[in-house]
């Protein structure tokens, strides 16, 4: 078992070691690993993308009580792919009055940013494409510049309604990312480290969900926000602003901005996995598949939220983060540092 839990890591050991007995340099080893893992980290989120929009449009026939993709593939696997297809044959049209650079940039960019995170992720004991001291920190700087990708696609596409999409998301992730920031804290404060991997570590035996449960639900609702996931999917609300910041967008850049937002998906789910249902820390199975599990139960939550709740207003959503998520947090970090304290008085 023990040989199935660093499988991984032991095929990384035994491909250095061809590397070395070739006579590559250590820095050229260390690149070709990069760029092993580099492959590695793109094929997990474009299977990821198509598996999360495959289920996605399953779950919501099922809670609609239709049939759902059935048609290209068995039991309608390919639709995705067949979806990619056509996106990659459609043309590309880029509006007269746009600005051009900022119009083609903005969905680089913010499937850039998706990829990125999906670096940061702990997948199994030993298993980070990159491993940092302060890996959350960077994750939630990191995962907030997309805000200015969409707002760049707002703006540069010239469209009073793309604009309206931009600047609603600006608002949004501003007014979510502080309780999202807030609910985290408790889990750093219990872990004593912002390394995902070591946090994983520190739930041995007991996620932190269970001594967390104020966390979790702020986590839960500000990362729908983040997401922006209905019910918080307001900067592309269909009814209001016709599809928002990428409504002048179609062909591979509207591709680049649809697959970012499934792959954000996986990401965020697996950053709340690994902050309170352990990571990969799990009995018998290899670390990696309890990651996984732990994970895509974490993106089907999301999708039964998303296809449970109606779309909530803009001014109620944003009370709700100012006036009841930010207090809440901010309870939940004094509840927990009360306790951290009254464990060790008792302990010691």
């Amino acid at each position: 078992m023990q040989t199935l839990n660093d499988l991984f890591l032991i095929v990384a050991v035994f491909l250095r070691g061809i590397m070395t007995s070739l006579g590559f340099p250590h820095l050229l080893s260390d690149a070709v690993m990069g760029l092993i893992s580099f492959v590695a980290v793109a094929a997990l989120l474009m299977v990821n993308i198509i598996l999360i929009l495959w289920v996605d449009r399953r779950a919501a026939s099922f809670f609609q009580e239709r049939l759902g993709p059935n048609r290209v593939g068995p039991f309608g696997l390919l639709q995705s792919v067949n979806d990619a297809v056509k996106l990659i044959g459609k043309e590309s049209i880029l509006p007269r009055a746009a600005d051009r650079r900022v119009y083609k940039l903005a969905p680089l960019l913010v499937f850039t940013v998706a990829m990125m995170l999906y670096g940061l992720l702990s997948y199994g004991r030993g298993m980070s494409p990159v491993n940092l001291n302060a890996g959350l920190l960077f994750f939630v700087a990191l995962s907030s510049t997309s805000t200015i990708a969409i707002l760049m696609a707002g703006w540069g596409s010239n469209n009073k309604y793309s604009l309206l999409g931009g600047m609603r998301t600006v608002a949004q992730v501003i007014s979510y990312e502080i309780p999202l920031a807030f609910s985290m804290l408790g889990v750093v404060m219990l872990s004593g480290s912002m390394n995902l991997r070591q946090i994983s570590a520190a739930q041995h035996g007991l996620w932190f969900v269970f001594l967390q449960p104020i966390a979790f639900f702020v986590f839960m609702v500000s990362a729908l926000a983040e997401l922006t996931r209905s019910p918080f999917d307001m900067t592309e609300a269909e009814q209001e602003i016709v599809a928002g910041y990428h409504t002048e967008y179609s062909g591979m850049r509207f591709a680049l901005f649809f697959m970012a937002e499934y792959a954000n998906l996986f990401s965020v789910a697996a950053l709340g996995a690994t902050l309170f249902l352990g990571g990969w820390e799990g009995p018998i199975l290899p670390g990696y598949l309890w990651f996984i599990g732990k994970t895509w139960a974490m993106v089907l939550l999301i999708l039964w939220l998303r296809w449970t709740f109606p779309r909530a207003r803009v001014d109620t959503m944003m009370k709700f983060s100012w006036k009841f998520l930010i207090p809440l947090s901010i309870l939940n970090i004094l509840l927990t540092g009360v306790g951290i304290k009254i464990y060790q008085y008792i302990t010691r």
